[in-house]
């Protein structure tokens, strides 16, 4: 059965610093492109990062460039969100995606964690 598990989510206030995890289960993580996306309120699902399967294959949406940084430990199936000097604007709940696979190509999604902060 796969599993995308985030957590890592909570309250902060501004400036301050969250890791996000994603523990992925069903699937082998090594073939697999991950991705984290937020879904601020009233918005769309946004792109955050993407961590790719090569090392230092790793990309970021413009707005947290620099203050966010995506890894991954294949060993142990998790995916990493760093992220410092946090703003009020990244409240969001945020998500694990992962895509790949041959010759079947297949997406998953987590369910998310909610990161709020505070001015």
């Amino acid at each position: 059965q796969v599993q995308l598990v985030e957590s890592g989510g909570g309250a902060v206030q501004t400036g301050g610093s969250l890791t996000l995890s994603c523990k992925v289960s069903g699937f082998l993580l090594d073939v697999y492109r991950m991705r984290w996306y937020r879904q601020r309120p009233g918005k769309e699902r946004e792109f955050v990062a993407r961590i790719g399967t090569l090392a230092g294959e790793v990309d970021y949406a413009a707005s947290v460039k620099g203050r966010f940084t995506g890894s991954r430990d294949n060993a142990k199936k998790t995916v990493y969100l760093q992220m410092n000097n946090l703003k009020p604007e990244d409240t969001a709940v945020y998500y694990c995606h992962g895509d790949g696979g041959a010759p079947t190509w297949y997406e998953y999604w987590g369910q998310g964690t909610q990161v709020t902060v505070s001015p």
